[in-house]
């Protein structure tokens, strides 16, 4: 029987590519056989700033289902795959603020030996998608984990082009999410449910 393994997909999203990319990767990780968690961090805006914008408004509504991630979600997780779009290169403040809760959980070496990947999204096709990436991962370095990333491990990936991981130019928010989007999230997201079963499974037979 394979090992279990959870994934925790957590993201921000203003405008809905980042929540369209984070379904999709919750789909593929539970098709891979992963028990997994879909989870929004808290909006931090004002309410003016969102109904400002109708793509915003919408996507606050269309996402209010979906529970926003708490620390026990984090607890959960073998693996966590966190998704913002880019901010002047840097993950959003949003997510951000999810990430600077988690002090205690560090100190207590709660978020050590977990595995760790992430997505992103920006206006044109320099706008910050790798700076991005690597913010984020710099944080993992801290936490101790353990990083997976898409590489150029499938001949998909020669398309898309991003080997730090899944990332989609949605210009103006009028470019959806699309098949090549989606298949780099498809393999990212197996590709982590792959190595975090096999991490998991080689540590439990260590002890």
């Amino acid at each position: 029987m394979p090992t279990p393994v959870n994934v925790a997909v957590i993201y921000y999203s203003s405008t809905g590519t980042i929540a369209t990319i984070a379904k999709a990767m919750a789909g593929d990780a539970e098709r891979a056989g992963a028990r997994v968690r879909l989870r929004r961090a808290a909006e931090l805006a004002p309410q003016a700033a969102i109904d400002s914008n109708p793509a915003w408004a919408e996507n606050v509504r269309a996402t209010a289902d979906i529970p926003e991630v708490t620390q026990d979600d984090m607890a959960w997780a073998d693996a966590v795959i966190f998704g913002s779009p880019t901010r002047y290169g840097n993950v959003t403040a949003q997510l951000k603020q999810f990430i600077d809760t988690l002090g205690g959980m560090w100190q207590a070496g709660q978020l050590a030996d977990k595995v760790y990947s992430g997505f992103t999204s920006s206006a044109t096709a320099h706008g910050g998608q790798e700076s991005t990436l690597l913010a984020l991962y710099n944080t993992i370095h801290h936490f101790g984990g353990i990083l997976v990333t898409p590489g150029y491990t499938d001949p998909t990936k020669f398309v898309d082009g991003n080997p730090y991981g899944t990332s989609h130019v949605a210009g103006q928010g009028d470019i959806p999410v699309g098949e090549q989007t989606l298949t780099a999230a498809r393999v990212q997201a197996e590709r982590v449910v792959k190595f975090t079963r096999a991490i998991k499974a080689g540590l439990a037979a260590e002890s």
